[in-house]
């Protein structure tokens, strides 16, 4: 069967069609953008139809993480914070569980979750090997057999770490990092790499890693293992390395009409975004990039959302497509629900901003300016992206009746103009 990149090279599909209605494009943008691999629909017919678009002309999408871990393994959590996800308008929910039954979980999110859902196979792959033995007891066909269950249970993307080499392990080994490998599952293929003296099996069988994603109709998301993990070792020979492995493999991905997109740095000062993104795009051929962040600054433990958005805006003003979310649990904890909601609207936030600078969106702000302009706060909430939180700080010491708000009262400016315009 054709997969979704091939079909898009014949013509416009009912997937295209609808995807192209909810961006507001020409449905021949879209099926070009796909048919290229600038954009991609990531789709599992076993999750069922749920188009999001990721990439060139699309809106700037967001990504919320949620999962167990060993210390909080409650998949009723994990429900809620979808159920927070989904309400506050994520696009897509990764599930990186790696507590309670990994399986159960995962099969349970996406059987409740209305958008792309993805996954990182390696995790629970290295985990089961760590908890038996040791993560570098991994097999080839543990990698694979794993990729398979995920993808059988509909997951639509999955990070997958091929850029990780011998040979960028030894630019590793000769760095000046301060953080090495800050990656989970960049840190699992590079022990085992160092401890097999093999190559990254998912690199060397990077073909039959395709047969497999072009089966189950799979968009590879290529994982940046080497990302730095810190402003020092921002845009070193290490990330770069991996980063020009990523983009020789996503012309394979092309070759073999497999959807893919590639992963971006975590840790990276403000001034050095715009050239990380150019880099990206250039050295990966325009696939759409999704990056975590970037953390633009490591002292604000507590604060990572708002460090994620500032990075997230940059990045996205520069041609970043898709943006992991960050939470204010970021290095500290897992995240509880709040977390996730205060996660999700600081990257929405960043998402938007950078919709406008496409010019993609404004009738939004035009909207909300229209409303405050009436004082309309009802109008305002229901444009708000956290309309709950908008009401809350609007009733704190207002009255029912009273027009303005708390901050200014009597000596509203909006009013005192509009009388001596006479515009109401």
């Amino acid at each position: 069967m054709s997969s979704i990149m091939e079909q898009a090279a014949k013509g416009v599909t009912p997937l295209i069609a609808e995807t192209a209605k909810r961006e507001g494009i020409s449905e021949e943008f879209v099926r070009n953008g796909v048919a290229s691999g600038r954009i991609v629909i990531p789709n599992n017919p076993i999750h069922g139809p749920v188009p999001c678009a990721v990439g060139d002309g699309m809106r700037i999408k967001v990504n919320v993480n949620i999962g167990t871990s060993r210390d909080m393994p409650l998949l009723d959590t994990e429900l809620e914070k979808l159920s927070v996800a989904l309400k506050y308008g994520a696009d897509s929910v990764m599930d990186l569980s790696t507590g309670g039954d990994i399986d159960k979980i995962r099969r349970t999110i996406i059987s409740k979750c209305g958008v792309i859902v993805g996954t990182v196979p390696i995790y629970q792959t290295g985990l089961t090997a760590a908890r038996k033995n040791a993560v570098v007891d991994m097999t080839e066909d543990d990698l694979f057999n794993g990729f398979e269950m995920h993808a059988k249970d509909g997951v639509d993307f999955m990070t997958v770490h091929c850029g990780i080499t011998k040979e960028s392990v030894d630019w590793l080994k000769n760095s000046h990092r301060m953080t090495d490998v800050v990656s989970r599952g960049g840190s699992f293929l590079t022990a085992w790499i160092l401890h097999n003296g093999r190559e990254n099996p998912l690199y060397e069988n990077f073909d039959y890693l395709l047969e497999l994603a072009k089966k189950y109709e799979i968009t590879l998301s290529l994982g940046d293992g080497f990302r730095p993990g810190c402003i020092h070792d921002a845009t070193d020979g290490a990330q770069l390395a991996e980063l020009m492995t990523l983009g020789r493999l996503v012309k394979r991905c092309r070759k073999a009409g497999v959807q893919s997109m590639v992963e971006g740095p975590g840790h990276v000062p403000l001034d050095m975004v715009p050239a990380n993104m150019h880099l990206e795009k250039q050295l990966c051929h325009g696939a759409p990039f999704y990056v975590l962040g970037p953390l633009v600054t490591d002292i604000a433990p507590g604060y990572d959302h708002i460090v994620g958005a500032i990075g997230g805006a940059v990045a996205a003003q520069n041609g970043a497509d898709f943006l992991c979310y960050l939470t204010p649990a970021e290095h500290l904890s897992l995240p509880d629900v709040d977390d996730v909601k205060e996660g999700l609207i600081a990257s929405k936030i960043a998402a938007h901003v950078g919709d406008l600078c496409r010019r993609r969106d404004t009738e939004l702000d035009d909207r909300m300016a229209t409303a405050r302009r009436a004082l309309d706060w009802e109008k305002m909430f229901s444009i708000a992206l956290d309309p709950d939180k908008a009401r809350k700080y609007r009733e704190r010491g207002c009255t029912e009746k009273e027009e303005g708000c708390s901050m200014c009262g009597d000596v509203c400016a909006i009013k005192i103009v509009d009388r001596y315009l006479e515009k109401k």
